[in-house]
């Protein structure tokens, strides 16, 4: 199998195509997304628009990118490079060699050496999603076309994939749920490829072979995103050629891609024009392929191309940008490496005038015998994906000074509002809907549509109950349907309790079909809130708020109005709880009590893994804990990042810390239905 993403994306789309054309509540979610996207970048890019100067627009724009991408650059970590084999050849020899890119971490790469005299140019190759990373023939066509043309070639494998999957095996996905666990510590997989492939770069400058003046890159697909990001953010690089990858941001909106290639917020202050523009003054050559998917198609491509081009003529570099499309599917086929092979010796060798370069035949290397560690034998001390996210997170965690009473978290309350708000919401004013469009009533049944914003219409089931217990907003990720039929549901109507059910967007009858990718239920739906900055939970606990502003209109009997959420739709209830004083008592039943996770999430919802979260605001205790100490939390068991359950003693402890927030601390309760029911509805 060449890919292990590019089928499954495609079979995705097209069921979630074939499935919004028959759902009309699921379509009215993707057509509100592609309008908030233009209106978000009704603007433009910014440092394509500048009209000012291009280097001060480029210093304003860069910090966003970097900021949106969680980068920093970590200074004092030694590269440590370890040489583990050399296969040598006719014409160049192959280094495997690994070197530290992170604290703790270790990137595998090859190394192709001409045998050649003299500091010689060099072209650092990224990967995509093509199975065997950096081992995969596609791949090494690439780096043998670069070392056969006079370039010292560097492919190396990214974090996740490659020789650095979660498990030993060729072939394992970096994207999904194991990417998923970097964006609570507020570092996307796209800014940390981008933080390792500028040390990949240090690494070529730390070898003799290398002219550190004459430097380029190149990528296919993920790869390609790779390139772009790689070329914008670091001067070093003197050419770039991304390959199948360059469209728009608003192209990747319904559409299914990989986690790799989402930039979370980006809506908010860019468009990839802006991107490509960066680049500039140094060399550009874009690759496309006439049958490409749409989010990489050549007329998407085209696009932002010209919104670049333009900066580049501004600064009279307009010849060094090039767009060549291929007659092909989605690829790096030999016609596309002959072609990057030219351009690079035209900008790097300063030969020729970037016509390909013919490519003669080799025979690829097994695999195996690429792999700096045999399957198997990597060393114990290895830090996986999730294993340096967890890491971070709990270092971030540790390094902050938490109140220890109940003022103090009081006051955390009042000036972290602000900061989840705008982590839940953006920066962008939100539009008000029309409020209640539909009310109609069946005995003690109410039956109404809200408008939360325009476009988004939900439908709403009041049950009203016994007028003396309170109303109980009732949340499972399967929407209203599943909730009011669950065991809690019942448990509640014993006891009286008024019952509010609803599909939030996206979920229920409002679903987007097809969406699942691997472990991601919600993947497709999920990832386009994250690129409007908006991310899913955030838009879900502002329909919550217009929910309970319409419950307490259409039923002015002053009830308290409480809040339960079963399995991951507990985080939601807890934030939702956070945003909204009205919200007497919430309940989380069966819910994930930590981002903080080393392995892939597993029986959760993207939507609720909310990016930048942990160094901003803290995990989902210290979110939980800003529903104060004047309402009431329950915590009803509680599961890790693979939704399996956690003994009570475990639950206990990972609360511990906000005792102080909220005077006599969280009530901890049995998860079942009768417990909850009990609790709920306790004077």
């Amino acid at each position: 199998m060449r890919w292990i993403l590019v089928a499954l994306l495609a079979l995705a789309h097209a069921l979630a195509v074939r499935a919004q054309s028959s759902n009309a509540g699921a379509g009215d979610y993707l057509r509100w997304v592609f309008a908030e996207a233009a209106r978000l970048r009704e603007a433009g890019s910014p440092l394509v628009n500048s009209s000012g100067n291009h280097a001060d627009a480029r210093k304003a724009f860069v910090p966003k990118l970097e900021s949106a991408l969680g980068i920093k650059r970590p200074g004092g970590i030694p590269l440590d490079p370890v040489v583990t084999g050399r296969i040598e050849k006719p014409d160049y020899v192959i280094e495997k060699v690994h070197f530290q890119t992170l604290p703790g971490v270790r990137m595998p790469a090859n190394l192709y050496l001409p045998k050649k005299a003299g500091r010689l140019p060099a072209v650092l190759h990224v990967h995509g999603h093509w199975s065997g990373a950096k081992q995969d023939p596609v791949v090494q066509a690439r780096c043998v076309s670069s070392a056969r043309a006079g370039f010292v070639a560097l492919s190396v494998d990214a974090f996740g994939a490659g020789e650095r999957a979660v498990g030993q095996a060729l072939g394992e996905y970096h994207g999904g749920m194991t990417a998923a666990t970097l964006l609570p510590i507020g570092k996307p997989l796209a800014g940390i490829q981008v933080l390792e492939n500028a040390r990949a770069v240090d690494y070529l400058l730390s070898r003799p072979e290398v002219d550190g003046q004459r430097l380029g890159v190149t990528g296919a697909s993920g790869g390609g995103n790779q390139t772009m990001y790689a070329g914008a953010l670091d001067d070093r690089l003197k050419a770039v050629v991304p390959v199948c990858s360059v469209g728009n941001y608003q192209a990747y909106l319904g559409a299914a891609c990989c986690m790799c290639e989402v930039v979370p917020g980006a809506l908010q202050f860019t468009e990839e024009d802006a991107v490509l523009a960066a680049v500039a003054p140094r060399a550009l050559k874009v690759i496309s392929a006439s049958r490409d998917a749409r989010q990489f198609s050549p007329a998407e491509a085209a696009r932002s191309i010209s919104g670049a081009r333009s900066l580049f003529g501004v600064l009279g570099r307009e010849g060094v940008v090039e767009h060549h499309v291929f007659e092909s599917g989605h690829d790096y086929s030999k016609p596309m490496r002959e072609a990057m092979v030219g351009f690079m010796r035209r900008h790097l060798l300063n030969q020729g005038a970037g016509e390909p370069v013919p490519d003669a035949d080799f025979t690829p290397e097994p695999r195996e015998n690429l792999r700096c560690f045999a399957a198997g034998e990597r060393p114990a001390s290895w830090l996986t994906l999730p294993q340096y996210a967890a890491a971070e997170g709990r270092r971030s965690l540790g390094e902050r000074e938490w109140p220890k009473d109940t003022e103090g978290w009081n006051a955390r309350r009042k000036e972290a509002g602000p900061a989840l708000a705008k982590l839940l919401h953006g920066d962008f004013p939100i539009r008000a809907g029309r409020g209640i469009l539909v009310e109609e009533s069946a005995g003690a049944t109410k039956k109404i549509v809200i408008e939360t914003e325009p476009g988004i219409s939900l439908p709403v089931t009041v049950e009203r109950g016994d007028l003396r217990q309170p109303m109980v907003v009732l949340l499972h990720e399967e929407g209203a349907a599943v909730a009011l039929k669950s065991p809690v549901a019942d448990a509640l109507r014993k006891k009286g309790a008024g019952l509010v059910g609803l599909d939030l967007r996206a979920t229920g009858s409002l679903a987007v079909a097809g969406e699942r990718i691997g472990l991601a239920p919600d993947h497709n739906s999920a990832e386009w809130a994250m690129w409007l900055g908006r991310p899913l939970a955030g838009q879900w606990t502002y329909d919550l708020k217009q929910v309970v502003n319409a419950v307490m209109r259409v039923l002015p009997d002053r009830r308290p109005i409480m809040m339960v959420g079963v399995g991951p739709m507990g985080i939601t209830a807890l934030l939702a709880a956070a945003q909204d004083d009205q919200i007497a008592a919430v309940a989380s039943v069966d819910s994930m009590v930590s981002w903080i996770s080393e392995k892939p999430y597993a029986k959760q919802r993207l939507a609720t893994i909310i990016p930048h979260v942990i160094p901003k605001l803290g995990d989902i205790p210290q979110v939980a804990a800003m529903v104060g100490n004047q309402r009431r939390l329950i915590i009803a068991g509680g599961t890790d990042g693979q939704g399996q359950p956690l003994p009570a003693e475990s639950v206990t402890k990972a609360f511990a810390g906000i005792q102080g927030a909220l005077g006599k601390g969280p009530e901890f309760i049995q998860a079942t239905p009768e417990a909850v029911a009990d609790a709920m509805t306790r004077r």
